[in-house]
């Protein structure tokens, strides 16, 4: 029962993963999952209230895979943990189908309440290597976050987000049925970078400011002459 799930996941690595050979290699040497297994004993084990057994399974999982899974978090059908190391998902955390997490993403909360304060991630969702989704929010369907994006707030269905912290950078054809892979969650067409953008927009502010500043100088030395005063006879006149 706890592994019914088992030869979606391994042909879900399978396709997304080139670097998988055979179901066997992914089976013996994939930590991403290995520890999805282990998550699946653990949560099943919290689910019934053995919740010292269920950290305790977690805890063997963490220390094999250098994968962190609390267990009570909720995990879809076919998760994909590629390479794996560092990522940590805590507790009130929601996972949906076919989800890709790369290596140091997590899935953290930002309150001490017992209640929901991790994130919700829907189907579809991939998040890029070293990215921070903090808070109890929702990653909508098909979303993209970006390598080392920190997301703090909601981001909408088929969005890409990247930078810190995380803004939106492109989204994908309301009519697009089969939503294109992006290997670590990152754009790697046109789309601007947020943080050239903002830089580009301080950029003109300045050039504005410096432009105003300049009239202002201009107005300061024409209101400090007096009337009808004439500096060439003046020099004449000396």
């Amino acid at each position: 029962m706890i592994f019914k799930n088992l030869r979606d996941d391994i042909a879900n690595v399978l396709r997304l993963d080139p670097a998988a050979r055979s179901s066997l290699e992914v089976l013996l040497c994939y930590p991403g999952l290995h520890a999805v297994m282990f998550h699946r004993l653990a949560h099943w084990l919290w689910q019934r209230g053995w919740l010292v057994l269920g950290r305790f399974v977690s805890a063997i999982s963490r220390m094999l895979t250098g994968i962190e899974i609390h267990p009570g978090v909720k995990i879809g059908r076919r998760l994909f943990i590629d390479h794996g190391l560092g990522v940590v998902i805590g507790e009130t955390a929601e996972i949906g189908d076919d989800v890709t997490l790369y290596q140091g993403v997590t899935l953290g909360g930002t309150s001490l309440n017992r209640g929901k304060r991790h994130p919700t991630l829907e189907d579809d969702v991939i998040v890029g290597a070293g990215a921070k989704v903090l808070g109890a929010f929702t990653v909508h369907r098909g979303a993209r976050i970006g390598a080392n994006a920190v997301v703090l707030q909601e981001v909408p269905e088929g969005v890409s987000v990247a930078g810190i912290p995380a803004k939106p950078v492109g989204e994908r054809a309301a009519q697009e049925k089969t939503p294109e892979f992006l290997p670590y969650g990152t754009p790697c067409d046109e789309t601007p970078d947020p943080v050239a953008c903002q830089l580009s927009v301080l950029h003109g502010e300045v050039a504005r400011l410096r432009a105003r500043l300049a009239a202002l100088e201009e107005e300061r030395l024409a209101s400090s002459v007096p009337a009808g005063f004439d500096p060439a006879r003046r020099s004449a006149n000396e």
